[in-house]
């Protein structure tokens, strides 16, 4: 279990969390992996449900959500694990464990990651371009974008924020960097964005600026290749007959694999022929979760 460290107030709040509880179908003894516990939200509803002959595996890549998690999920039978979904076998072989009843995905972005200052998740802070979940592998985006040629940025823009000008904002960003002014701070994005689509400065919630942010945040993380690879390859092994897995997501892109991979797969029988979205009262109250899509699947007898 992480270390337990003072840290902020969570603002982070449980999306579709009553859709989540019902379509987990939780009860007393169940195995339940949190693949992407966050600051706990999902947890902490779900570990009195499950009791304490049950266990709760939580995973998250990103340390300091972890930290935050462990302020609000703790017991003898859970455990928290700094670690992608990815590599779930080998976190339930540390458990003891080949094996779970029930696995709940949140792909979203926490608010709590939003909000740090210093990591350049969020559009409202003005921090370095770090975005990644876990600190300790891979490259920042600042990093990605010293290094990429204009085609390669180019690529990530279109690929995983589908923006038609991406080819306009590799160019801006290249240009700066050649004239000695590399994008490295949440502020050089988006100027940079604006300056290549035409759009009003100081604009930082255009609609080019969250695809730019999105699509960064997801090539440093391998996002959807880590999301694809857990469906194919990890997800049939761990999911007990009878089991269920509950994926909520946020984009097209997350959507169309989850969407697929339930339909398409020889062992999983598709819960919800189409998703299940927040009630109008949860996205006024809550508004980033407007875009949630949940979808469940049921592992079948083989």
């Amino acid at each position: 279990m992480p270390r337990r460290s003072p840290s902020r107030r969570t603002v982070h709040i449980p999306v579709m969390l009553r859709e989540v509880l019902a379509q987990l179908e939780l009860r007393d003894g169940l195995v339940v992996v949190d693949g992407t516990v966050g600051a706990g939200g999902h947890s902490q509803k779900i570990l009195p449900i499950i009791g304490d002959s049950g266990r709760l595996i939580g995973i998250d890549r990103d340390r300091e959500m972890l930290d935050r998690a462990a302020q609000v999920v703790s017991g003898p039978q859970v455990v928290l694990e700094q670690a992608s979904y990815l590599q779930l076998s080998e976190v339930l072989e540390k458990c003891g464990l080949n094996d779970v009843d029930r696995i709940l995905l949140d792909l979203g972005l926490s608010s709590d990651q939003l909000a740090s200052p210093d990591r350049g998740f969020g559009f409202d802070t003005s921090g370095t371009l770090d975005m990644r979940f876990d600190v300790r592998t891979g490259q920042s985006v600042a990093e990605l974008l010293a290094s990429a040629s204009e085609s390669q940025i180019a690529e990530v823009i279109q690929e995983f924020g589908e923006d038609r000008q991406a080819g306009n904002i590799a160019k801006q960003i290249v240009a700066q960097r050649k004239s000695g002014q590399p994008v490295e701070t949440v502020d050089q994005l988006i100027d940079a964005v604006l300056a290549a689509t035409g759009g009003n400065l100081g604009d930082r919630r255009s609609p080019s600026v969250v695809r730019v942010f999105q699509a960064m945040r997801i090539a440093v993380n391998e996002e959807l290749k880590q999301l694809d690879r857990f469906l194919d390859t990890v997800l049939p092994h761990v999911l007990r007959p009878g089991g269920r897995i509950v994926i909520i997501t946020f984009h097209s892109l997350e959507d169309r694999r989850v969407k697929q991979a339930f339909r398409e797969s020889e062992v999983l029988k598709l819960i919800t022929p189409k998703p299940l979205a927040p009630t109008p009262s949860e996205v006024r109250m809550n508004p980033r979760a407007r875009s949630a899509k949940l979808r469940v699947a049921e592992r079948i007898e083989r």
